[in-house]
């Protein structure tokens, strides 16, 4: 059914038993703490320039189709920063203390849209400003409604910091303050210059994350962006990064931020704050993972070559939601033989895997941190000769890329770990002549941060403790590759989530099977599922 306005449902007289729905979901018992959030807020606004203020946005609601919505999922730093998971919300930080609506000594202010019992009763619960204020324990907390009128003196800042702003919102015509109208107030009142063309705020971007660390390469990708684009050929900034030359001067412009910072400084910060999980977020993290894990080894024990891809996807998904996962962390991936050399395939439309290696790329959300598992197995339980070769290859290039797992270790030492072994490899199993066609059969990186997000923030800087990665090594060799037939159609990727720690790694999805052994060890267990059964259909 589809919810009607709140104007309709006053109209029709249909607000009375709305009007006892009681404030707010109810937070799971395990859900973040306020201080944590709080604690997230306040280093983020120490970070902050003097005389700055930060401005972050709710995520847009998304249609899927006509009046239908996708279910919402909150924007990971404005959930790392406040616990709110409702739309239509905006989070301000003052550098220094202000007074906001009477009140003097506002650091942080949140507004919210407001409970409204008749929308409530179509569309849920609502935590409203009160119920905001007591659960997540911000400072002030108002109306969105009153974001217009809260007399932020925007002109008094000498820097504004806000993340890129959307630009493909709807505008709900009976509502005056949801995200469309909380933007358009923002660009309004602080006169907001129109945002940069992509390339140059990728070119401003990667200036900041390493203009100061690696001047050579830095150099290269800048006069290289700049003739392709002339919006990077006249930007101030990057012109003063070219034309310096000391390291000195380079390094004061890769770190020069003009009045209006679209994402530049809130993106440096939030990288270096998510990047290192507290004790709080792994305990979190650490479910997901093993929730990940159990998925791998139930559909190890129940799958057969007359499975296909979206009933593995499904029984993936069951364990997840069996164990309270809220999603998925981003769409799985089950793809058999020539689809598993497609390294994010999400379509899952076989109808049988057969025989073929069946690549497993799945990973639960819970309380929104994300895992990243895949394992990649043969349905018959027993993996082929060229199988275990190609699989054996991959697993002894992830190995090395644990032993690279340290902190001090640069962030790019697992893969350069992995990809010599497989280079190697390839060569000895005569697949490849030469080092450089490896990235033939890898071509993609091995390691991404993790967290709220399954590639998260963080920088490609030196590996601390704290950090919580992936190690992801795979070898691809589609169908007319240039190799011997026999090994077409091959593809495998052994991925594993890491916590760096305070003398190496741990694995924290060790459970579910690596090797060849506990593999077809475990595939030949009974499942749970096999008395699963549903009447047929015709």
């Amino acid at each position: 059914m589809r919810p009607l306005g709140a104007a309709v449902l006053l109209a029709l007289g249909l607000t009375t038993a709305a009007q006892t729905v009681a404030p707010g979901p109810a937070r799971p018992p395990d859900a973040l703490s306020p201080a944590f959030h709080k604690q997230r807020r306040e280093l983020l606004r120490q970070a902050l320039p003097p005389r700055s203020v930060a401005v972050l946005f709710a995520a847009p609601v998304r249609n899927r189709a006509n009046d239908v919505n996708y279910v919402y999922h909150q924007n990971p730093d404005f959930y790392y920063l406040t616990g709110y998971e409702e739309p239509e919300a905006v989070l301000v930080l003052f550098a220094e203390p202000q007074t906001l609506g009477g009140q003097p000594g506002v650091t942080e202010a949140l507004f919210v849209q407001p409970r409204d019992p008749a929308r409530e009763q179509w569309t849920g619960r609502r935590l409203g400003a009160e119920g905001a204020r007591r659960e997540l324990q911000i400072q002030f907390v108002a109306d969105n409604r009153d974001f217009a009128r809260a007399g932020i003196r925007w002109a008094d800042f000498a820097q504004l910091a806000y993340l890129p702003l959307p630009t493909d919102v709807r505008d709900a015509p009976h509502d005056s303050a949801d995200l469309y109208d909380l933007l358009a107030t923002f660009r309004r009142q602080a006169i907001l210059p129109p945002p940069p063309e992509p390339a140059l705020a990728e070119a401003r971007q990667v200036l900041l994350q390493y203009g100061a660390t690696n001047e050579a390469q830095m150099l290269g990708y800048l006069r290289s962006a700049a003739r392709q684009s002339p919006a990077v050929a006249q930007d101030a900034q990057i012109k003063q990064y070219l034309a310096a030359t000391t390291s000195a001067q380079r390094q004061a412009a890769a770190q020069t931020f003009g009045r209006y910072d679209g994402g530049l400084v809130l993106d440096a910060a939030l990288d270096q704050l998510r990047a290192v999980k507290t004790p709080e977020e792994l305990v979190l993290l650490r479910r997901a993972v093993r929730i990940s894990a159990v998925g791998q080894q139930e559909v190890m024990k129940a799958a057969h070559p007359g499975m296909g891809e979206r009933e593995m996807q499904g029984l993936h998904e069951f364990v997840y939601r069996k164990y309270g996962a809220e999603f998925e962390g981003y769409p799985s991936i089950v793809g058999a033989g020539a689809n598993g050399c497609i390294l994010h395939y999400e379509t899952n439309s076989k109808p049988q895997v057969g025989n073929e290696l069946v690549l497993m790329d799945c990973g639960a959300e819970y309380r929104g941190y994300s895992a990243d598992v895949t394992r990649t197995i043969p349905p018959s339980g027993r993996f082929s000769p060229a199988q275990r070769q190609i699989y054996e290859l991959v697993l002894a290039a992830q190995e090395a890329g644990f032993a690279a797992c340290r902190p001090g270790a640069d962030f790019q030492s697992p893969g350069q770990a992995a990809q010599k072994v497989i280079a190697a490899g390839l060569r000895r199993l005569g697949i490849i002549t030469r080092d450089e066609q490896m990235r033939r059969y890898f071509p993609h990186g091995t390691s991404h941060h993790l967290g709220l997000n399954v590639h998260d923030r963080g920088g490609a800087g030196p590996l601390v403790a704290g950090n919580v990665i992936t190690v992801e090594p795979g070898i691809y060799i589609p169908e007319n590759s240039p190799c011997d037939p026999k090994w077409w159609n091959i593809g495998v990727r052994i991925e594993d989530d890491v916590l760096i720690t305070a003398t190496g790694y741990e694995n924290l999805s060790r459970e579910a099977p690596r090797t060849v052994a506990d593999i077809e060890a475990l595939m030949a267990r009974p499942s749970a599922l096999e008395g699963f059964k549903l009447p047929e259909l015709e």
